[in-house]
């Protein structure tokens, strides 16, 4: 099956795209004597090289990227060669290390004769935020509070050595210090088995039981691994049967997507529809999970009509999808479906993370188009500019990228345990090696609930399309230039007149909340900004009987003075509780007045018959 063309679906109903006529240049106020033909889209320049050349560069860089698990060795030379040349001509930031480091000698010195003399002495430096090693009761103990402070000291030690090093590349900067910041943690004390005092305390209550019993979840963990299988936990929570429950049907099907309509809870319902695209990193039911936390079910209790896309789980034979792809077959096929099933209304459109990007292409292209189907966007978690894009830009620069293009030419897709380790570095503290401890030196299972399960569950992503999103997104950022071209025209966000929601997350380290702030630097409309408590996932599935929960909340309207981020943070109003209650009456506040009777759940007559029950087929694929 050819997936390239059979995913761009044309559905009965489907509003034509507008021809794309680009925009004639000519000095202000003169007019053409005779009428010109449009210009063509400029074409990419012609490679110079041979592909029989170039495929066994990719061959050597494929099976290199084996042994170094995706990371590029030359990426990673490069920063430390720049890193070390610029520290090793300043003497003077040579000198002060050695200031610094004899500074701390004294504090922890200091810290080790006050505690000598059976007082209680207070450490001489705290953990950063977030970091929880050391904060049991046992480490404030002698020895194991000597050991903590040492460790806390080097690492602190360590990151004045790695920044602001004259001359070097900030690319290059962050990716010295982040590895730096990798190997001290592999070193902590709290993963050492004899310096850990809860593990110790563990070890004496058990008779060393949690050992074997460490040794036996090693055993199975490698078993699952050297067989392809999910880590212990997961079956738990079976998509249908714990989670993505909501009651709804399957709408539509094409090689990309399924389309989930939700069966209404309320007589009537609000006029406009809500339609959701998810990121397709990932299984769309974060947004469904246990009936008590589940995104759609709240929207569906409030009387709205809920539609969700379901992204198939692609594989080789999909290796070339494009970003525009998953526009064409993906959004804006979603969007013709709805328009059949509520005819005349306009829609709420909503996309989380990668979904909300996609999304916002739809939008600013739909906007230049002048089609005028949308009622509002909302933005969750999701960036349109990215300059900023915080720690994962660390594994997205032209060499690494690369050796991307190579592991998923060589496969065809990039696979979700390359893109979960990623992000598992990021947090190694959280993700890493407190399960680590937890598991094997404890000797007991970390618990498992329902978001641990959905991360789990991981998806695929296709060659073409992947390759694309990084270079054409993070490494060009030509969405945020004005640069992104959708049917020879470009889609600008600066051309989107629907009001925004947009929502960050205050511990976000996919898309950092600063970043997202950036929507308003590109927009030229009203944007309420939400910044929330939690990260990337727990700052979205934020319901609202979950305890301290927080945001903080502001309108900008289109002719507002644009604050930065901190300025903005200093000035919103904070709130206590979900923001999901903050959204349903800002949405209340943008549908019509006048509720209606529930639509049909699919719409037979016009090509869009229930295909089955709720959460679909493509939440099964493997």
């Amino acid at each position: 099956m050819d997936t390239a063309k059979t995913a761009v679906v044309t559905k009965p109903g489907k509003r034509p795209a507008a021809p794309a006529v680009p925009a004639i240049s000519r000095p202000m106020g003169l007019e053409p004597a005779t009428a010109r033909a449009p210009k063509p889209p400029p074409q990419p320049e012609e490679s110079l090289g041979l592909e029989a050349f170039r495929s066994i560069d990719r061959m050597r860089e494929a099976l290199t990227a084996q042994a170094t698990g995706g990371l590029s060795p030359a990426a990673l030379a490069l920063a430390f060669m720049d890193w070390s040349i610029h520290l090793a001509v300043a003497p003077g930031k040579r000198m002060e290390l050695v200031w610094k480091g004899s500074e701390k000698a004294g504090r922890f010195g200091a810290h080790l004769l006050s505690a000598s003399t059976g007082t209680h002495a207070p450490p001489c430096i705290e953990p950063l935020p977030g970091d929880s090693r050391f904060t049991a009761k046992a480490w404030q103990k002698p020895p194991f509070c000597f050991w903590a402070q040492a460790f806390l000291l080097g690492q602190q030690w360590w990151h004045n050595a790695t920044r602001e090093v004259p001359g070097v590349a900030p690319h290059h900067e962050d990716v010295v210090s982040f590895t730096a910041r990798q190997l001290l943690d592999m070193f902590s004390p709290s993963n050492n088995p004899f310096a850990n005092p809860e593990v110790i305390e563990r070890t004496l209550k058990t008779g060393g039981a949690n050992f074997i019993q460490g040794y036996q979840n090693w055993l199975e963990d490698v078993g699952r691994l050297a067989t392809g299988q999910a880590r212990v936990g997961p079956e738990r929570f079976a998509a249908a049967g714990d989670v993505a429950v909501t009651p709804g049907k399957a709408v539509y099907r094409n090689p990309l997507m399924q389309l989930i309509q939700y069966e209404p809870t309320t007589e009537t319902v609000h006029a406009e529809p809500i339609l959701i695209v998810p990121a397709w990193i990932m299984k769309y039911y974060i947004l469904d999970l246990s009936p008590g936390n589940s995104l759609v079910r709240y929207l569906v209790n409030q009387g709205y009509t809920v539609f969700c896309i379901s992204w198939r789980n692609p594989t080789a034979d999909d290796r070339d999808l494009t970003m525009d792809d998953y526009r064409r077959s993906g959004v804006m096929a979603a969007l013709d479906c709805v328009n059949a099933i509520v005819p005349d209304q306009k829609v709420h459109a909503t996309g989380y993370c990668l979904g909300g990007t996609l999304m916002s292409i739809v939008a600013a292209a739909m906007a230049r188009a002048d089609d005028q189907r949308l009622a509002s966007l909302t933005l969750l978690a999701a960036q349109t500019d990215f300059t900023e894009p915080g720690e994962l830009a660390l594994f997205i620069d032209h060499s690494q990228l690369h050796v991307l293009e190579s592991m998923m030419w060589n496969r065809g897709y990039l696979t979700g345990d390359q893109m979960g380790g990623s992000f598992q570095l990021l947090r190694t503290n959280d993700l890493i090696w407190s399960r680590l401890v937890h598991d094997y030196l404890m000797g007991e299972r970390s618990p498992m609930f329902d978001l641990i399960a959905w991360n789990a569950d991981s998806t695929r992503m296709p060659y073409k399309m992947h390759s694309e999103y990084l270079q054409r997104l993070y490494l060009d950022n030509e969405l945020a230039a004005g640069r992104f071209m959708v049917d020879g025209r470009s889609a600008a966000i600066q051309n989107i007149r629907a009001p925004m929601f947009v929502v960050g997350t205050e511990r976000d380290h996919v898309a950092p909340w600063r970043s997202v702030y950036k929507i308003h630097y590109l927009s030229d409309t009203d944007v309420t900004f939400v910044l929330t408590s939690g990260g990337h996932n727990a700052g979205i599935v934020s319901e609202p009987d979950r305890p301290n929960r927080r945001f903080r909340v502001t309108l900008k309207k289109a002719d507002d003075v644009c604050l930065d981020p901190d300025e903005w943070s200093a000035a919103a109003t904070q709130k206590m509780g979900s923001w999901w209650i903050e959204w349903s009456g800002w949405l209340d506040a943008r549908s019509s007045a006048k509720r209606a009777r529930p639509p049909s759940m699919g719409a037979p007559g016009k090509g869009y018959a229930c295909l089955g029950d709720a959460p679909g087929t493509h939440v099964f694929q493997r």
